[in-house]
């Protein structure tokens, strides 16, 4: 009997999985794992909580949804929590596996799990997250294009994107030792309620995805729309928001292109429709960017040879995180982050430039900052965007927005800013 582990990562689904396909095929049983990992769970070098309450209770609600479907197809999920090299081996040993199936990953402490991995059990990965299969690129990853339009037209012009697959029907696991879901308190969080004021009610996992999507696309038609609506500020479809699934792998990108494939023949195809590829390539070109550049991403001055002196005023931070700053827009847009764990892209665009240009602060801080309240938290996009708005990514210029005129363009009328710094929620956490 061949058995091996399935671990998953941040491709929280059944659907378009490619590690589990190969370890359905590969194998006559599978254990399905999810491990917390502590590295992740504690505070960063500002203090900051790395997995923020809501972008933890979102997990929670993925992990659920994702063993409800397990236990669906004959199998369940195993959930540890520590050092996922040290657990997995002890489940490997205790079951008789000697291969873990997962995805890859292409930042720097999430590679640095698997090395400690491959050490001791046989590892296998596969390319999960970017909708472009890194072997149907037609440059080197160290050769990519430095700035989104060369690689967006190359991608474009050379590349195709795998059509996606559906659930396995059934999935073949020994008896696996039972495994509760955690709490929010339990990793030392209070529980909350949704603020009334949020743009949407997000909730984990799969079928909340497909049921966005439904809604967006098929229910709605909103797609149709999406590049004359995409800056809004305000309610739950001026954008897809699909991201915060993207983000833990309920859906998968090459699912959201087949659909948007699908409702250009059955819909309409304009330039909306191709909009929302052009922004799942923005997402591409964040983990191409990652792959060839390393720990860079991360560095003070990022992929640049510059070599800018970011300050650090724990006021003047503190500040910027609580809305105090005295510019209203940038003041709402952060008591929506810090009430809700999210924000809008028009309004983090904004908020970043702010922080970089205005305060003249580190830019990693606001990385980390995002990095713990955002429940839609993708570490490459997260700090592909901060390099860029900081002057030391992708972007040879400057992105410095002038936050006054911004909101006189996406705010005439103060709806936004009064909703947040004028309007108290009813249900608080």
């Amino acid at each position: 009997m061949q058995r091996a582990i399935l671990w998953f990562r941040t491709d929280l689904r059944l659907s378009d999985n490619l590690a589990l396909r190969a370890a359905l095929k590969e194998n006559d049983e599978i254990i399905p794992v999810y491990v917390f990992d502590e590295q992740w769970l504690g505070t960063d070098q500002w203090g900051f909580d790395r997995t923020g309450p809501y972008r933890t209770q979102f997990l929670l609600e993925c992990l659920e949804d994702l063993k409800t479907h397990l236990q669906e197809v004959g199998s369940d999920l195993l959930i540890q929590r520590g050092d996922p090299a040290v657990l997995l081996s002890a489940i490997a040993e205790k079951y008789e596996c000697n291969t873990v199936y997962c995805s890859k990953e292409y930042t720097s402490e999430e590679i640095a799990v698997e090395q400690q991995l491959a050490k001791r059990l046989s590892l296998r990965t596969f390319h999960n997250s970017p909708m472009i299969h890194p072997d149907d690129v037609t440059f080197d990853i160290d050769r990519m294009p430095e700035v989104f339009t060369a690689f967006r037209k190359k991608v474009e012009r050379y590349s195709e994107v795998r059509q996606s697959f559906n659930s396995p029907k059934s999935i073949a696991s020994p008896a696996i030792e039972a495994s509760e879901i955690p709490s929010l308190t339990d990793f030392g969080f209070e529980a909350f309620q949704q603020d009334q004021r949020s743009v949407l009610p997000f909730k984990g996992g799969a079928l909340e995805a497909w049921k966005r999507l439904e809604h967006y696309f098929w229910d709605t038609e909103k797609l149709s729309v999406y590049k004359e609506t995409r800056n809004g500020l305000i309610g739950a479809d001026y954008s897809s928001k699909f991201s915060p699934w993207l983000a833990h792998g309920c859906i998968s990108a090459r699912a959201i292109y087949d659909e948007v494939e699908k409702y250009e023949d059955e819909v309409e195809k304009n330039d909306s429709t191709y909009w929302l590829k052009f922004e799942l390539l923005w997402r591409d070109f964040f983990k191409y960017t990652a792959m060839r550049y390393g720990t860079r991403i991360f560095h003070p001055n990022g992929i640049k040879n510059s070599h800018k002196k970011w300050g650090y005023r724990p006021k003047a931070m503190q500040k910027w995180i609580d809305g105090e700053t005295g510019d209203e827009f940038v003041d709402a847009n952060m008591i929506e982050l810090k009430t809700t764990g999210f924000m809008s892209n028009r309004g983090r665009q904004n908020v970043a430039s702010y922080l970089v240009h205005k305060l003249n602060l580190d830019w990693r801080a606001g990385a980390a900052w995002f990095e713990s309240m955002l429940i839609d938290y993708d570490v490459a996009s997260n700090y592909g965007n901060w390099i860029y708005a900081a002057g030391v990514g992708n972007d040879p210029r400057d992105r410095i927005f002038n936050t006054q005129k911004q909101a006189g363009m996406y705010d005439k009328d103060k709806a936004y800013r009064n909703r947040w710094l004028r309007s108290e929620s009813v249900l608080k956490r």
